[in-house]
């Protein structure tokens, strides 16, 4: 399938555009790609969502450790190919271990971890397929992270999710570079809407 929204040629950069590329240029991120190569199109958008993430990803209240495993919970809820070249590696140089990124990638439960790792995994699980949180894995969360944590949490969740859906749809290239890759990806064979004239000609 071929990329969608893809990269913009710089000449073709409104102003808007330019000043929320070099916004994320100037920041921890030092180039624009993945997720904020379409975002681009809404620079407004990708400007609140990269600052956004860029708490979510580098300053939130659970560590850099347990973030990056979160995102991975979220990568591969949503068969986000990008999302997990991009964060498998760094969840692994951080100190997530091998066999729970393979156990993730597998959607298995991983059977080796921290119990701070557990309670990350279990509750994004949870608030991916179930669409809620537990009593139980919400109580476990709140006494190791409290109410800030928790809340961080939950927008590492949302935050990523935002990222799956726009490359999903964007159908943005995966990193030809690094031997990250989810097994076993499943197309998904999105039913034919009913026939139906073209938007543009019911519009006068």
């Amino acid at each position: 399938m071929s990329e969608r929204l893809g990269p913009i040629l710089d000449h073709e950069l409104s102003e808007a555009q330019r000043a929320a590329a070099q916004e994320i240029i100037a920041g921890p991120r030092g180039a624009v790609y993945g997720p904020f190569v379409p975002l681009l199109r809404s620079p407004e958008l990708m400007a609140h969502a990269q600052r956004m993430g860029e708490y979510l990803r580098f300053r939130s209240a659970i560590g850099g450790r347990l973030s990056e495993l979160a995102i991975l919970v979220t990568a591969r809820q949503w068969d986000q190919q990008v999302e997990w070249a991009i964060h498998a590696p760094i969840a692994a140089q951080v100190g997530i271990p091998s066999s729970v990124i393979a156990a993730i990638a597998a959607r298995e439960r991983p059977a080796d971890m921290l119990v701070d790792e557990a309670v990350v995994h279990d509750f994004c699980v949870e608030l991916h397929e179930h669409k809620t949180v537990s009593d139980r894995v919400y109580a476990d969360a709140l006494a190791l992270f409290g109410e800030h944590g928790v809340v961080d949490l939950i927008g590492i969740n949302g935050y990523y999710t935002l990222l799956a859906m726009v490359m999903n749809t964007a159908r943005t290239s995966v990193p030809e570079e690094g031997d990250w890759r989810m097994p076993d990806q499943v197309e998904r064979k999105l039913a034919s809407p009913p026939a139906r004239s073209s938007v543009r000609n019911n519009i006068r």
